[in-house]
C-alpha cells in the first residue's frame, strides 16, 4: 500500500499541474469505491468545479475544490493516479475507476486493478471529522520528540504496531516501520512502555529520516506503485530490511529474519543489531 512517501511524491508531481484547473466530464466506471457519497452527488460536484489545491493527509490524496468540498482518494494496494495528456487508449482505460477532464492539462485517471481504493467527498464539517481521526504528520516542522513521546505514551503494544497506527502517526506503514526500527536499532516486538528514553529518541530521528529519504527517492516500488508521472520509485534500491528476508544485514552480515508474530504483517529484522531473540519474539 502506498505510504506517506509515495503519496507525497504523487502530490508533488501533480499539484502544480492541477491547481486552478477546471474539471469537466467526470465519469465513474465503478461505484464500489465510493464511501459516504452517491455516484450522482460525486459527479455533480466535480463537473464544472475547480481544483484549488492537491495536498496529502497521511496516505490520502486530498483534492481541495473551489466549492469547499474535499475529494479524498486512498489508493491502497493497486491504485494509481495519473494525468494523461492525450485521450486514453484501451489499455490506459483498463481498470480505470474515475476519469475527469482537467481543462488545459489532460485527463486525470484514478486506476485500481483490485478496486481496494476508496473515494470520499466531504464538506468542511465532514473533513474536520475525517482528519481528526488521524494522528500527527511525522514530517511536519513542528512535530518534535515531545509530541512523538506523547503519541507513544502509555501503550503496551509492540512498538512496530504503534508506529503503524494511523490514529497516532500519519502515513507510516509496513515498509517504513521496518526500516525505521532497523535504523534506530530497536526490536520491533518491544512493548512501547518498555522502551528506554534513548531508544525512543533514536526512533523519532529514524522515522523522520527514513520518510524524508524515501520522499527524496520518489517512493518505493515493490510491485504496483507508480509516481504521478507513471514512473517507478527508486527507494526500493535503498531498503535495508524490508523484503530482504534471508539476506545479510548491511551492518553486521547476520542473516535477516522475518516473523508474522507481531501484527500479522511481515516484519524483517536483524536480531543482532536490533536485540531481538532469533525467534523474533521479545
Amino acid at each position: 500500500m502506498p505510504e506517506l512517501p509515495e503519496v507525497e511524491t504523487i502530490v508533488r508531481d501533480l499539484a502544480s499541474r492541477l491547481a486552478g484547473r477546471a474539471l469537466r466530464q467526470p465519469h465513474l466506471h465503478k461505484t464500489d469505491v465510493l464511501r459516504g457519497v452517491s455516484r450522482r452527488r460525486l459527479l455533480r460536484t466535480l463537473d464544472g468545479n475547480r481544483i484549488a489545491d492537491l495536498t496529502r493527509r497521511a496516505k490520502h490524496l486530498v483534492f481541495c475544490l473551489e466549492t469547499g468540498h474535499r475529494m479524498v482518494i486512498q489508493l491502497r494496494m493497486t491504485g494509481s493516479l495519473l494525468l494523461h495528456p492525450r485521450p486514453l487508449n484501451r489499455e490506459a482505460r483498463r481498470y480505470a475507476v474515475l476519469e475527469v477532464q482537467v481543462r488545459g492539462a489532460g485527463r486525470l485517471v484514478f486506476r485500481d486493478v483490485r478496486r481496494l481504493g476508496t473515494i470520499h467527498l466531504l464538506d468542511e464539517a465532514g473533513w474536520q471529522a475525517y482528519t481528526a481521526r488521524i494522528g500527527d504528520e511525522p514530517l511536519d516542522a513542528d512535530f518534535d520528540l515531545a509530541r512523538f513521546r506523547a503519541r507513544l505514551h502509555g501503550s503496551r503494544q509492540a512498538v512496530k504496531k504503534v508506529l503503524m497506527d494511523q490514529r497516532k502517526l500519519a502515513g507510516v506503514g509496513n515498509i517504513y516501520a521496518n526500516e525505521a526500527l532497523f535504523r534506530a536499532g530497536v526490536d520491533p516486538s518491544r512493548r512501547v512502555d518498555r522502551l528506554r528514553p534513548a531508544e525512543t529518541a533514536r526512533l523519532f530521528v529514524a522515522v523522520r529520516q527514513v520518510l524524508a529519504d524515501a520522499v527524496a527517492g520518489r517512493g518505493t516500488t515493490v510491485r504496483d506503485y507508480r509516481t504521478g508521472t507513471g514512473q517507478p520509485g527508486t527507494y526500493q534500491l535503498a531498503l535495508h530490511v524490508y523484503g530482504r528476508d534471508g539476506e545479510p544485514c548491511v551492518r553486521c552480515g547476520t542473516r535477516l529474519a522475518t516473523t508474522h508474530a507481531i501484527d500479522g504483517r511481515a516484519t524483517t529484522f536483524c536480531w543482532r543489531c536490533q536485540g531481538v531473540r532469533p525467534d523474533g519474539v521479545a
